[in-house]
């Protein structure tokens, strides 16, 4: 299954799931079938009893799995393969991102309950999907990209603040790209492999890049950045402790 896909299957499970009320702690199921999170880590060894004596399979980051059972520590969970196994609770999380152009609002999502909502700033083009970089020339394609993406980077030290990377271009915008001739083969390549390895896509092909949610924002729901999405820095705060690197981030027109 394409990585895109692998992201557009664990959003709508983690829409059907049960909240996590905090990292990180886990709730506890009352339906194993709807209770959706992701790894965390590179790789997570799953383990066929709640230590750590007998490794069974590993996991790879930002892979869906069920939680069924919680056993304080560690938590039992089962693949899209049926396999079953523990893992520790802190390698998993069900939180999301969704940022609503249309609301100009940011979304914050463990499972499917929502817990902050936050003001969020645009670029000048707010409506539109991003389609090509943009510059001081050209500033009609300062967008925000539409789609579902995942951050591929928490960067401490912004310009603004914290940023949180988003993998724009991503599978689908490269497949674009490449149909009208804005990116090369080489190029195509390069961002199909950073969604596989859930890494920085190139951020300097003609598609633009270095879309991100950080701080400064002003909070009025104003149009200033270069198609980032701009929040409150106490705001952001909140973001920075719940997403890690692999949070899906589902941005709507």
């Amino acid at each position: 299954m394409r990585q895109s896909a692998v992201l557009r299957s664990l959003v709508l499970g983690l829409l059907l799931g049960a909240a996590l009320v905090g990292r990180p702690a886990l709730a506890q199921p009352s339906d194993p079938f709807s209770d959706w999170y992701y790894t965390t880590e590179r790789t997570v060894t799953v383990y066929l009893a709640p230590d750590s004596t007998r490794p069974y399979f590993e996991l790879r980051l930002r892979e869906p799995v069920q939680v069924i059972e919680d056993a304080g520590r560690w938590v039992r969970v089962r693949t899209e393969e049926r396999a079953e196994g523990y893992v520790p609770r802190f390698a998993l999380s069900n939180v999301w991102i969704r940022v609503s152009k249309r609301e100009a609002t940011v979304y914050l999502y463990p499972g499917s309950v929502l817990v902050q909502s936050f003001p969020a700033d645009f670029g000048q083009n707010q409506f539109a999907d991003k389609e090509r970089r943009g510059s001081l020339y050209d500033p009609d394609h300062w967008r925000t990209p539409d789609g579902v993406f995942f951050v591929a980077r928490k960067n401490p030290r912004s310009q603004f603040y914290k940023a949180l990377v988003i993998n724009y271009p991503n599978a689908e915008d490269a497949e674009r790209g490449l149909e009208q001739g804005y990116i090369s083969q080489a190029e195509y390549n390069a961002i199909m492999r950073a969604e596989a390895t859930i890494s920085m896509p190139p951020m300097n092909t003609a598609l633009g890049g270095w879309i991100e949610i950080h701080g400064d924002g002003t909070g009025a729901r104003s149009n200033w950045t270069r198609g980032c999405v701009a929040v409150h820095n106490n705001h952001m705060d909140v973001l920075w402790r719940y997403a890690t690197v692999g949070t899906p981030v589902v941005i709507e027109p």
